[in-house]
């Protein structure tokens, strides 16, 4: 078992670059298996669920190369349908995959996904979408099977802008008969990226990004390179970690525009933003101040992924600041690891109560999930000690060598072995 080492208390400074989107990444390398030639996915994240969904395509027939941050697709021939289910259980979106073998090989069997148990995700919603453009999907326990001689278009009005569903729609739409109109899709950055990708390849997207989604099915999609978005939830999480650990960090490799629905937050926290082309400066004050209310809502509105990390600032802010999730029921089951560092965190509901404190101790904690990881880390940082973070196999799901990343602004982060298989099942204990 692996676990971070930190020892904490060190001002941190310089410039930290922002890697591919995990987001964007999961459903493009998934539509690969439209297209029967090669995709080559430039600025690819070298993380454990791409790794993941690049064993998935394997297992399918397909031939996958990875070169440095580009990987190397060659859906060319597709054998299989079928995704183990201990495959489907590692990840969340691989429930992205029904989409891409029912339109490439006309019929799928899978099983529900796993994942980071922040919180019930139905798949109801999935599994409409594909009734109504054309699938006979059958659900047997934990497997679904779904079969469709041709995907015909039609008009899916989305009760929730759900971000899977959404990818799933437009992956199995590509490739139809007829137009597809997708109406309250989901409007995040990703959506648009995978719209960007499967157009560059040949298909007519129309609106990716807006409150309705027009897909006018073709026949064929071309093979064509394409390079993934920076990732707009590490950039958060940098910024958390700047605000309380930095006097000036700069993050870069970002998209302004993707950012804009956090740059409020943190200039109500008191620091100040300087933006150029594709980087940010940000400059913290000497005290941070509380923020009056965040509500997490589906893109533009403050995205859900980034409230753990910015907690940690609000948590060493003057005052107090309220927090409500309403994306995913169980997203703040770190807190109660985060208190451990001396945090004042009540939860009521759905509402975080944050009191501000003065600064944090180090302490031993277990990582629940893959964001609210990143916010024990962020904590850890700024923590006066040695901490250890276990169960950072979560963590690993969406940051590439994190602890590289720290390092090269002045942290003093350590992956360990052996001896963080002992403390966490005592960690582990202690909490039961």
């Amino acid at each position: 078992m692996e676990y971070f080492k930190i020892c904490g208390g060190k001002k941190l400074s310089g410039q930290i670059s922002v890697h591919g989107a995990k987001n964007s990444a999961l459903p493009i390398l998934a539509s690969t298996l439209l297209i029967k030639g090669e995709s080559v996915i430039h600025n690819c994240p070298d993380l454990s669920d791409v790794r993941v969904t690049l064993d998935i395509l394997k297992s399918l027939g397909c031939k996958v190369k990875r070169e440095k941050s580009t990987v190397l697709v060659d859906a060319s021939v597709v054998d299989n349908n079928e995704i183990s289910e201990h495959t489907m259980r590692t990840m969340r979106s691989s429930i992205i995959f029904l989409s891409a073998l029912l339109s490439r090989q006309g019929s799928a069997s899978i099983f529900y996904p796993g994942g980071c148990e922040i919180g019930t995700r139905p798949i109801d919603l999935h599994l409409k979408a594909f009734h109504d453009l054309g699938a006979d999907v059958s659900v047997n326990g934990s497997s679904i099977n779904a079969c469709a001689t041709s995907i015909i278009g039609t008009k899916i009005i989305l009760p929730f802008p759900s971000v899977g569903t959404t990818e799933n729609i437009i992956i199995a739409s590509a490739i139809s008969k007829g137009k597809t109109i997708i109406v309250n899709p989901a409007r995040e950055p990703e959506i648009s990226d995978l719209a960007d990708f499967l157009n560059h390849c040949g298909a007519k997207i129309y609106g990716a990004g807006e409150s309705t989604i027009v897909i006018d099915g073709v026949k064929r999609l071309d093979a064509c390179e394409h390079t993934i978005i920076p990732d707009r939830i590490l950039a958060s999480t940098y910024m958390s970690l700047g605000a309380v650990c930095s006097k000036e960090l700069t993050v870069k490799n970002i998209r302004q525009s993707h950012l804009s629905p956090v740059f409020p937050v943190f200039t109500e926290m008191g620091c100040k933003i300087y933006l150029s082309d594709n980087s940010l400066t940000l400059v913290s004050p000497k005290k941070l101040k509380r923020v009056r209310s965040i509500k997490t809502m589906p893109y533009p509105g403050f995205p859900t992924d980034s409230q753990s990390p910015v907690a940690v600032a609000l948590a060493l802010a003057k005052g107090t600041s309220i927090l409500q999730e309403t994306i995913f029921e169980n997203r703040f089951r770190y807190v109660s690891e985060l208190n451990r560092f001396g945090t004042d965190i009540e939860i009521k509901d759905n509402i975080a109560v944050i009191n501000g404190v003065d600064k944090l101790h180090s302490a031993n904690v277990n990582a629940t999930d893959l964001r609210g990881g990143a916010a024990l880390v962020v904590a850890a940082l700024c923590a006066n000690g040695e901490s250890n973070i276990y169960g950072i196999e979560h963590i690993d799901r969406g940051y590439e060598n994190l602890e590289n990343a720290l390092s090269s602004i002045g942290a003093d982060i350590k992956r360990s072995k052996n001896e963080g298989e002992t403390n966490a099942k005592a960690s582990k204990k202690e909490i039961e």
